[in-house]
């Protein structure tokens, strides 16, 4: 990084101005019938995916040089953030300052915007019950349905919006679920959020017919790398192929998937994922009623694959409705006893007004819709997916890490991650963060380092999902401890410079230690 002189640096910056202001003339979106809540963010974050065409790190690191604001923190409020910059720099240089907005006088500043993504966060997750901003989110089991003091214990721990996976159980279970929240709420005096999710066209194994012998334990497949098995679009077709006696000397398995007509869509070479990618493969060749797949990855002593575990095809365009009919005969339940719907595997502007649509002539105009982003489409469509949902008064945008990791690869997720934080943040778009937060200690009690760390982060989000299991009240203890230590350093990515407790003990000590 070189330094450069006050003069290039106010050209510099006057260029991306230009900029910014053309792209507005451009893309008018007070063209749009956006609603009221997101009228400025629609122009914000125009101007914030502007600004970020240009490699600012010169710039950046020169007005850090200079002591002055710089672009790294100012997401909410662009074309503001860049007039400040510039009003000081002329002011520095004795140059006109006419076209710019002094600093106090601006509509939209630091304060006003935070205020912005505030009131759209309370939109959408009610005020909060706790000490801490970021709110907690819980996914329901089964086996909670009617049971009050479970409930009641979540509520007590610091669970403000319970999570309902509609891919499980049946509507006189989510009932059931949600009348032993009601109860628990008023035992408690806390309130909390109802947020279903839709099941989507999620793809999964469903039947699974192991061939060799070597394969199966315990009356499971493990898969190795090098192994090959035949994919069906169906368990029928699967079934007659069983029953044909078709040739499977080269295979060790036969595996029908949950929706149909997904096979026509693959293509050679397009790579294939089971079980959150815990197992690879490469598709070998496709025929009419199957496709050869050629296991690549899996551990080394074999990995096991199961019925109903989740298939992702990265590679492949898929024909598939995001709004199945399947959630379409959901949400007449959902807009009745929900608070948000949450709209799995959304990928295009299309699926974004089909549900808005479909919300309408279930007469919910309130309810709040979290886009998903768990594919490679929809992470590249955000900005259109945001612009176009901003015609809705109350929406969100959950990070589905799992999905997203084998979407687009493990080495890929950190840096996904933050680029929707941002374009969120730039959109004042409430963020939940999702997937395997503290999972181990959900599940056995003992958390890892690892995950710890993660947790830490997730404070940069506006709620955080935690995931069912045994341990599932510790866990939203260490949670709220997690986010409230956090909170007094970071707000979104911006450190707070809270006063820091080992800085004082460094002077009260005294030189003597030194000596």
């Amino acid at each position: 990084m070189k330094k450069i002189t006050i003069e290039e640096l106010i050209e510099k910056i006057e260029e991306i101005r230009t900029y910014i202001l053309n792209n507005r003339e451009h893309f008018q979106t007070d063209t749009l019938r956006l609603h009221e809540n997101f009228a400025y963010a629609a122009k914000n974050l125009v101007d914030y995916l502007s600004l970020r065409t240009f490699d600012i790190r010169i710039k950046q690191g020169n007005l850090s040089y200079l002591g002055l604001s710089s672009f790294s923190n100012a997401e909410r409020y662009v074309l503001t953030n860049i007039d400040n910059i510039l009003y000081h720099l002329k002011t520095i240089q004795g140059q006109s300052i006419d076209g710019l907005q002094s600093p106090e006088k601006s509509n939209w500043n630091f304060f006003t915007t935070f205020e912005l993504l505030s009131n759209n966060t309370n939109r959408l997750f009610g005020k909060s019950n706790n000490p801490i901003s970021t709110r907690i989110m819980v996914t329901l089991p089964s086996e909670a349905a009617g049971d009050v003091k479970y409930m009641t214990d979540l509520l007590l721990n610091g669970m403000e919006i319970a999570r309902i996976n509609c891919s499980h159980d049946n509507s006189e279970v989510w009932k059931s679920m949600i009348d032993a929240i009601r109860i628990a709420e008023n035992h408690t005096e806390k309130h909390c959020r109802i947020y279903m999710d839709l099941p989507g066209p999620k793809i999964r194994s469903e039947e699974i017919h192991v061939i060799k012998k070597n394969n199966k334990k315990k009356g499971e497949l493990i898969l190795h790398v090098g192994d090959r098995i035949k994919l069906y679009s169906t368990e029928a077709e699967l079934k007659e192929a069983i029953k044909k006696r078709v040739s499977t000397k080269s295979y060790v398995a036969l595996v029908s998937m949950s929706i149909p007509n997904v096979v026509g869509n693959l293509k050679i070479g397009n790579s294939i994922w089971f079980d959150d990618g815990k197992i690879g493969g490469v598709i070998e060749e496709t025929f009419d009623e199957y496709a050869k797949v050629l296991i690549t990855k899996a551990s080394a002593k074999g990995t096991k694959l199961k019925k109903e575990k989740g298939i992702n095809l990265p590679d492949t365009q898929l024909q598939l409705p995001s709004l199945t009919k399947e959630d379409i005969s959901y949400l007449p339940f959902i807009t009745k006893h929900a608070d948000i719907v949450g709209y799995s595997f959304v990928r295009t502007t299309h699926d974004v007004k089909q549900l808005m649509d479909a919300l309408r002539k279930n007469n919910r105009l309130d309810i709040g819709m979290v886009l998903k982003i768990e594919n490679k489409e929809a992470f590249n469509n955000l900005p259109d997916l945001l612009i176009t949902a901003m015609q809705w008064s109350n929406i969100g945008v959950m990070i589905a890490r799992g999905d997203l990791a084998v979407e687009l690869g493990v080495e890929r997720i950190s840096e996904v991650q933050e680029q929707i934080l941002w374009v969120c943040e730039a959109a004042h778009v409430p963020v939940i963060w999702a997937t395997q937060i503290l999972e181990n200690l959900a599940q056995t009690g003992l958390a890892t380092r690892a995950e710890i760390t993660d947790a830490s982060m997730s404070v940069r989000a506006e709620c955080v999902m935690l995931n069912k299991g045994p341990n599932i009240m510790e866990t939203i203890r260490t949670l709220s401890n997690i986010l409230q230590r956090m909170e007094a350093h970071q707000n979104k990515k911006q450190g707070t410079l809270r006063q820091l407790s080992f800085a004082n003990e460094f002077f009260n000590k005294g030189m003597e230690r030194f000596v």
